[in-house]
Order: C-alpha cells, then sequence, then structure tokens
C-alpha cells in the first residue's frame, strides 16, 4: 500500500508568544515493511530545523524561535510505501534489547487491579505469550470506550483502566502496562492510520509493540482490535506517549492557545499488490 500524508499543526495565540522550543518526532525511518518514498518537516518561521535522533534512534527534528508569534504552523508531507506481516516489525532499528521494556514508567505503572487483569488472562492461556497477547489486546478492544473526554495527557494506564474508557493513548498503555505485568517486553507507538470511514483525521494515532521469543516485535492496535497492517505507518518509540509523542516543548508567554490539527492521509494499492 503506498500512503501519502499531509499534517498541518496550527497555533494561534491571542496575546503573542515571546520564544518558542520545541522537538518533532514526525518523521518515519525505514525497516523491512516500510519505505518512505519522500517526506518532508516545515515550519512557517524564521527558525532552522535542526534534524537529530533522540536515544531510541527515533529521528527528530527541533527548533527554538523568538517572538513575538501570533500564529506558528507546523506541515509534514510525505510518501511511504509499507507492507503486511502479519504485524510482525522487521528491521526495525533497535538501541536497546528487549529486556530494557519491562521498565514502566509513571504513566505505564500497571497497578494491582491492572495486573490482576493481565494475570487472569494469562492464566487462560496457559503461558503461551503470543495468545495472551491477542487475547489482551481483544479484551481492551471489547471492554474499553473510546471517550475523548475521559482522559487527558497526564492519565496514567492505571487511572484508564479504572475508567474502562480514553483515546488510543490510553488504550496504549494500558495494553503495554499489562503486557510488561508478565514481564513481556511492550512499548508505545506513536504514528498514523489510514481510516476507511473517513479521509480528514483531527490527531495521528498510537498502539502497542510487544516482544515475542522467535518471532520479534509484534505490533498490536487496542484501539481497533487488531495488529497492525498496511495501513500503519510507524514514526516514533518509546516506554510511554511522553516519550514518543509527535510534538514536545515549551513556549514562553502566548495566552489564549488555539490549537488546530488537520490530517489527510490517503492510500492507494500498488501494482501487484491484493
Amino acid at each position: 500500500m503506498r500512503l501519502k500524508l499531509r499534517h498541518q499543526t496550527h497555533y494561534r495565540y491571542d496575546q503573542a508568544a515571546r520564544g518558542a522550543i520545541q522537538i518533532l518526532r514526525l518523521t518515519p525511518r525505514n525497516h523491512a515493511t516500510q519505505s518512505v518514498r519522500n517526506w518532508r518537516v516545515e515550519i512557517d518561521a524564521d527558525g532552522r530545523l535542526e534534524r537529530d535522533e533522540d536515544a531510541y534512534g527515533n529521528i527528530t527534528h527541533t527548533f527554538s524561535i523568538d517572538g513575538p508569534i501570533s500564529e506558528l504552523a507546523i506541515t509534514v508531507n510525505g510518501e511511504i510505501d509499507i507492507a503486511d506481516d502479519a504485524g510482525v516489525v522487521n528491521g526495525a532499528y533497535e538501541r536497546f534489547p528487549a529486556s530494557y521494556w519491562t521498565s514502566s514508567t509513571p504513566l505505564t505503572e500497571a497497578g494491582e487491579r491492572l495486573g490482576e487483569f493481565a494475570a487472569a488472562l494469562a492464566a487462560g492461556e496457559g503461558g503461551d505469550t503470543l495468545a495472551f497477547l491477542h487475547q489482551l489486546n481483544a479484551a481492551i478492544f471489547g471492554q474499553f470506550s473510546f471517550d475523548t473526554d475521559a482522559t487527558h495527557v497526564a492519565t496514567s494506564a492505571g487511572e484508564a483502566f479504572a475508567a474502562r474508557a480514553g483515546v488510543c493513548q490510553d488504550f496504549a498503555h494500558v495494553f503495554v502496562a499489562a503486557a510488561r505485568a508478565r514481564q513481556i517486553p511492550a512499548r508505545y507507538v506513536s504514528g498514523y492510520f489510514l481510516r476507511t470511514d473517513l479521509v480528514h483525521q483531527e490527531a495521528g494515532h498510537a498502539w502497542a509493540e510487544a516482544y515475542v521469543p522467535q518471532l520479534g516485535w509484534i505490533g498490536f492496535d487496542p484501539a481497533h482490535g487488531v495488529c497492525i497492517d498496511h495501513r500503519y505507518i510507524r514514526v516514533a518509540i518509546g516506554r510511554d506517549y511522553l516519550e514518543a509523542s509527535p510534538i514536545r516543548g515549551s513556549r514562553i508567554g502566548g495566552a489564549g492557545e488555539a490549537l488546530e490539527v488537520l490530517i489527510h492521509l490517503s492510500g492507494t494499492s500498488r501494482s501487484g499488490e491484493q
């Protein structure tokens, strides 16, 4: 599948900001089933984007601009080829052993209730790691409600689990926390998902990856109850949302901020694809 993306993030301020600095994780890397044809990140301000990599090998762009800033737009245009390998992520850049991804963060602490939930699911699968992960993915999808008002960016996995509601970020955190509670390496993934019900989206997407011996890393999307396929653009990984967030930074001043995000993602089958 060939996917074409345009992603614009537009900030407006009632009172101009005196300055801003941001780090962007908006550029995907190539791996066995993901091949970037072209990709460009731009800002409509007098500043320079410095390309680098973070600790996990995610491609980053950092910029610092001086004010006054009354508006700021960050635009991504890209084209990428995606193949389907039954959810397996082959050939991805790895800087740490799988065991690193069993460590928790404040956002992915399982807590007692989520730990018990994971243990109950695992007991029903007789020690089969892959079967447990599929069951976990299906359970979150089936038992949780998608509700944009139920959580916020600082909601932990335990809090989202107690509410049984949230957005894709929360579903991914719950999956990661539950997997780690069973000592299965797991991590948070940010990127994009090609939806069939609409073309214009107001946010990117998030899912999880878990490590299975003899298979490697496998992507699970508990927000949709499936493994990743040719509809997913994998951009950044981290132990939680904060480590893989698409845009993160700070500003000086800038009261009355208004944020508008518009994502246009379309796909076409390549020659010879079914």
